[in-house]
């Protein structure tokens, strides 16, 4: 099992270190269900009191599809377009495809800007690859960052089929879904890994779980 956590949390350090975030999870299936995740953990994080979600139309449409249908129980209304006609103050979040699924890079500094200043959450969903060459996520301002690592050659079951990624700012990590590998002592004092975070709804109060990863 430590062999296992270990990997764990190398993968978690990799993607911090990629994205320019301070927390990343290992429990996501793929970076569709990651932008879901990011898209309801985005309305426990905002006080924005809208209950729409904007999301950059050049996103992948796998990705399009599952925000449409996580949404739709929720409640939550999926806008799309480009990103010039996003009004800000109309949404409680936005989801912002660096690069877009064209393959076009385009810099999202001046829309997680505008999010911020109208109170309302920049979720940024990136390619790690990319993120070698472009300046990462993080340090433009993006308070969630998702993707998907296969990329790399990870194999499947890093947290799942595609090894799925969620990166956000230490202040948010309690509303983080999923679970965080960290490091501790063991009973002789030697370094051990272990699970620091994850929320106890998910074991044992499931319908009140901020995810159920």
């Amino acid at each position: 099992s430590q062999g296992r956590l270990e990997a764990l949390l190398n993968f978690q350090t990799m993607v911090t270190d990629l994205v320019g975030l301070g927390l990343a999870n290992a429990s996501l299936l793929d970076e569709a269900t990651a932008a879901a995740e990011a898209m309801t953990m985005a309305r426990r994080v905002t006080k924005h009191a809208g209950n729409a979600f904007f999301v950059d139309e050049d996103t992948h449409p796998q990705t399009l599809a599952v925000l449409h249908t996580r949404a739709e129980p929720l409640g939550i209304k999926v806008l799309s377009g480009p990103l010039s006609s996003l009004d800000p103050s109309t949404v409680y979040g936005a989801l912002i495809s660096y690069p877009g699924s064209s393959g076009a890079v385009v810099d999202p500094s001046p829309t997680i800007a505008a999010l911020h200043d109208a109170g309302a959450i920049a979720v940024v969903t990136t390619d790690l690859l990319a993120c070698v060459l472009i300046t990462p996520p993080g340090e433009l301002g993006a308070d969630i960052v998702v993707g998907s690592a296969q990329r790399f050659g990870v194999p499947m079951g890093f947290g799942g089929p595609h090894a799925g990624f969620l990166a956000t700012k230490d202040a948010f990590k309690r509303q983080m879904p999923g679970r965080l590998v960290g490091v501790s002592k063991d009973a002789q004092g030697d370094p051990a890994m272990r699970l620091a975070l994850g929320t106890r709804e998910q074991h044992i109060r499931r319908d009140k779980a901020t995810s159920n990863i």
